[in-house]
């Protein structure tokens, strides 16, 4: 096994495993939340906030993690990160309620945060010139398939067992990662002293916290004075953050301002927030349209889904070679623009009594999509950044993109939420007639707080006093009314994903368009002797 120690692709591949593991948890769990919410007898809004611990505490740490590893080694952030995650995994899978859960998922998080930004800085510097934008394309590809293979992952799992092994399948995947990586990754000596900016890493902590809970909370708390005032305080700390950093920037800042001076790097980050909004308003959706609407089994629906996974793989490879031959300017915006295609096409289609099949080719065409958005975007945004900056980028990328999670989770559930109260309302009212007069006022009342109510089997309502013998009748119309409701809700859902990416294809309008490899500076050679970060810091 020694004579793949510091060989460049052996490391790539224990990074892309370790990438891999932490952005699979990002889809996996969304596809277990009917299964969660009736195992734990959990609120919905309780599970949301599953998945959103997860992204919160990735949005917040990232930029610090990043930072850290230029300045205390990458491969000890890294494997560090691997292990925290592992372990968090773990804990996840025996928690016995929500609030556990949640409290295990944003320690998850914590390792997700502290080995994401490592693999991207360590491909830049590791990989010369001419071989970078292929690790990169593989990055890339990565990146787009692990998101793409969650729900159907995670829908063979909870099937044939529940939602606890989503979690457990971590743990012997992080295992073969750490253990691999102490095998192939040179030990790393550091030879310059680096100052760490602890003021800046408690400063962007506080406010991309106070932006992240104000955003997600929101609509529990109906925007009220609290949610603004931490909306409020985000934006104030940011501003000091920011002209904190701006006297920084001769002195190791946590976030170096040069990299802004690059358009491309600017506006791929603003690229990556549009598609956060496109993975967001697809999944969160999707996978309680095609399990609670339409009854379909956990493992049923992750098939289904595997259309946008089989979509990513057909393109990402191909994608990756044209975006070095000719700029990934054009694939992108072909990407997007074909993501936001499928989910357009998805709003047209849905309808309460289909069966799955109606979503096939839009996801087949969202996976296309993808696979021409990812790669190119790994390669575009470190074309220019010095390799002693390269954490630091790969921190800030990665945290943008989280934030853009967080905003897209925010914004969508907003809107799903108060379309689903009002469409609710509507189709109970429509149909509460086909019930006899005493159980219509409490049948329409029980679909007041809709987000509350819904279970595994697609109905929502309160549980209505009613004569055995109406049961079943009561139900039956119960299931109508949430099926239209949500095909309802959903439909304005995705049309604002669908719009906030064609936002992002206008925006690669102003993208340099650029051919070849990157025009980095060579990556670094990687020995048993040398450090795996720039001596530069």
């Amino acid at each position: 096994m020694n004579r793949w120690r510091g060989n460049p692709w052996a490391i790539l591949a224990v990074l892309s495993l370790g990438f891999f593991m932490t952005l699979l948890d990002l889809t996996i769990v969304n596809i277990a939340i009917p299964d969660m919410v009736e195992r734990l007898h959990a609120s919905l809004d309780q599970i949301l906030w599953v998945v959103n611990a997860y992204a919160l505490a990735l949005a917040v740490l990232l930029i610090t993690a990043g930072r850290l590893g230029d300045l205390r080694g990458k491969k000890t952030l890294y494997l560090s990160g691997v292990a925290v995650f592992t372990l968090a995994s773990l804990a996840c899978g025996l928690a016995q309620g929500p609030s556990e859960l949640i409290a295990f998922r944003a320690v998850q998080g914590l390792g997700a945060a502290m080995l994401i930004p490592q693999t991207l800085s360590m491909i830049v510097e590791i990989f010369p010139a001419g071989k970078r934008g292929a690790a990169l394309g593989i990055w890339g590809a990565t990146a787009g398939l692990s998101g793409a293979a969650g729900p159907g992952l995670g829908g063979l799992v909870v099937s044939r067992l529940d939602w606890r092994w989503i979690f457990y399948i971590n743990v012997p995947i992080g295992v073969v990662v750490i253990a691999a990586g102490l095998l192939v990754m040179p030990g790393a000596r550091r030879t310059v002293r680096h100052r760490f900016d602890i003021p800046g890493v408690v400063l962007a902590s506080a406010s991309l916290f106070c932006l992240a809970f104000g955003l997600i909370e929101g609509e529990k708390y109906n925007w009220n004075g609290g949610i603004w005032a931490m909306l409020g305080a985000a934006a104030v700390l940011m501003t000091v953050f920011l002209l904190y950093q701006r006297g920084q920037q001769d002195n190791e800042p946590l976030v170096p301002f040069s990299l802004f001076k690059d358009r491309s790097f600017t506006i791929i980050n603003v690229v990556g927030i549009a598609v956060s909004f496109g993975v967001v308003g697809l999944f969160l959706p999707l996978t309680i349209y095609l399990q609670s609407v339409l009854g379909l089994s956990a493992a049923k629906a992750g098939l289904v889904m595997l259309a946008l996974a089989l979509g990513s793989v057909v393109s990402a490879g191909p994608a990756g070679v044209l975006s070095e031959r000719l700029g990934g300017k054009y694939l992108m915006m072909a990407g997007m623009a074909a993501f936001a295609g499928g989910l357009l096409w998805v709003a047209v289609v849905a309808d309460v009594g289909g069966s799955g099949g109606s979503v096939l080719a839009p996801l087949f065409l969202m996976g296309l999509g993808a696979g021409c958005t990812f790669t190119p975007m790994a390669s575009e945004v470190m074309r220019y950044v010095p390799a002693h900056l390269s954490g630091a980028a790969s921190g800030v990328n990665n945290a943008l993109r989280q934030v853009g999670s967080v905003l897209a989770g925010a914004v969508i559930g907003a809107v799903l939420q108060a379309r689903l109260a009002s469409s609710l309302r509507e189709q109970a009212q429509q149909r509460a007639g086909e019930l006899p007069p005493s159980v219509r006022g409490p049948f329409v009342q029980g679909f007041a707080e809709p987000g509350k109510h819904l279970d595994v089997g697609g109905r929502s309502g309160a549980k209505l006093p009613v004569p055995s013998d109406l049961a079943d009748r009561v139900q039956a119309v119960a299931g109508q009314v949430f099926g239209h409701g949500f095909v309802d809700a959903m439909r304005p859902t995705m049309l604002v994903s669908a719009g906030v990416l064609i936002a992002g294809v206008l925006a690669c309008l102003a993208l340099k368009s650029a051919r070849g490899p990157s025009a980095n500076p060579h990556g670094l050679p990687v020995s048993d002797d040398e450090e795996l970060v720039s001596p530069h810091g």
